[in-house]
């Protein structure tokens, strides 16, 4: 038999230093001009943030050169530019609260930043070889559902602003749904890849559509409950759109059958329609999205209002870092960062973040497809999808194309519980990247392991 290779690809690790310190750059830059242009003053922490976020995302850097250095080039250097970008935001927002650098929210972010760094380092570390997830495909099941249920325990769940989804551990407060998406993502990959083929079992066609089996319809009723449970008692409506968002584009990945996501979307709306007859927090948020304006929707809630006022003040340009007043805005650091970006840097500006997250996703996708294993594909699909659906719901609500949801932006947002769980999943895709691009063969895939992964890809195409 004749072996046919090909060069094996480069690695990319010099062309990923050079962008992360090209991102550095550019967020020390920008926290440079928040200060001359807020405080007319060379700002005071410049020299800690900047050399905080340089030493973490360095760390990680050659982390990945000794564990994953197959790894896509591209994810971290575009994650820290995200990250510190946010950081210059939540610091230009304690400056228009008139807080002083070593109380504010930006260092307390950075020191969330470093944390969330260090346990993704973890999981890149430990995780040699993101097969090994499969083993634990329904242990993930129960860990993601018990994260979704902890809100709900008496004494250790927190209601803020009518939503449930906050557990307390003494002074500090975590949002256990962050974590629930990545580990029902492991969930959902195992599962799938195991039932694919029964799940792609021709049913009746109507409409033109080839509909499965009503046998085979228990999965995604299933998912539909569960998020029909989050949205109903713990209020909700991001969560509940985004695990059953995950859990049908997984699903549609899997089998390639249309049928599912028109099943999917049925199911979400009608589920959306009976929670909007029975739940007053979601005839509010309805209001406040087509009515915003309104006498009616502004005694409700004017942070919409403010919002949307506050992008159209930016216009095109913006007017610029550190002179516009999107502390207008409640909640600017965190669920609205996106209107503070918008007012400062302009709408040319915000489409500049978009295209980053949009290559971060397209990163995860291209990983989807290079990687030679089922379980592999369904999760870095899955976890990107994630990603690309959380980025939807929160742009699409604070510009009025979806309501209000209350998720907030990976990477830019203030919040502790955010970073950890999207620079985990970052990690994930990593590891998968790293298996995806390294060459083959390799010792460990000869012989009939090989030639199982081989037949699982058959399959999975």
């Amino acid at each position: 038999m004749t072996t046919v290779s090909s060069l094996p690809p480069k690695q990319g690790r010099n062309v990923e230093l050079a962008l992360l310190l090209l991102a550095v750059g550019i967020v020390v830059l920008a926290y440079l001009n928040v200060g001359l242009a807020a405080q007319g003053s060379f700002p005071p922490g410049l020299l800690a943030h900047g050399t905080g976020l340089l030493v973490i995302s360095l760390a990680f850097h050659l982390l990945l050169r000794w564990r994953a250095s197959y790894a896509d080039p591209l994810m971290l250097p575009i994650v820290t530019l995200l990250n510190g970008l946010g950081l210059v935001m939540i610091h230009r927002l304690d400056i228009a609260a008139g807080k002083d650098v070593t109380e504010g929210l930006a260092l307390k972010q950075l020191t969330w930043s470093a944390l969330a760094v260090a346990i993704a380092a973890a999981v890149l570390f430990f995780l040699r070889d993101h097969r090994t997830l499969r083993r634990y495909t329904f242990t993930a099941a129960a860990v993601g559902f018990g994260l979704l249920l902890l809100p709900l325990v008496p004494g250790l769940g927190r209601q803020v602003y009518g939503s449930r989804i906050w557990i307390g551990l003494g002074p500090f407060s975590f949002q256990p749904g962050e974590i629930a998406k990545i580990v029902l993502a492991i969930f959902f990959a195992g599962y799938l890849v195991q039932t694919r083929d029964v799940l792609s079992l021709a049913g009746r066609k109507i409409l033109g559509f080839t509909l499965p089996r009503a046998r085979d319809l228990g999965p995604i009723l299933v998912a539909w409950i569960a998020s029909l449970g989050v949205l109903v008692f713990e209020k909700d409506l991001g969560s509940s759109l985004l695990f059953f968002g995950l859990f049908v584009a997984m699903l549609y990945v899997a089998t390639e059958r249309i049928s599912w996501i028109a099943i999917g979307l049925l199911l979400f709306c009608g589920g959306a329609y009976v929670a909007f007859l029975l739940f007053g927090h979601v005839q509010q948020r309805v209001l406040l999205w087509l009515d915003t304006f309104s006498a009616q929707a502004l005694a409700v809630s004017d942070q919409l209002a403010r919002g949307l006022m506050g992008m159209a003040n930016g216009g095109l340009l913006g007017t610029g870092l550190g002179r516009g007043r999107p502390d207008l805005t409640y909640f600017a650091e965190s669920d609205f960062i996106i209107p503070s970006f918008g007012e400062e840097i302009g709408l040319f500006g915000v489409f500049a973040l978009f295209m980053l997250y949009l290559l971060l996703v397209e990163r995860g996708m291209r990983t989807a497809l290079g990687v030679r294993d089922g379980f592999g594909k369904l999760l870095a699909a899955g976890l990107s999808f994630s990603l690309a659906l959380q980025c939807f719901v929160v742009v699409g609500g604070v510009t009025r194309v979806i309501p209000l949801t209350g998720l907030t932006m990976p990477f830019l947002s203030y919040g502790g519980s955010s970073l950890l769980a999207n620079w985990s999943l970052i990690a994930l895709l990593l590891r998968i990247s790293d298996h995806a691009r390294r060459p083959l063969p390799e010792a460990e895939e000869t012989g009939p392991a090989r030639a199982a992964e081989a037949t699982e890809v058959v399959k999975v195409r």
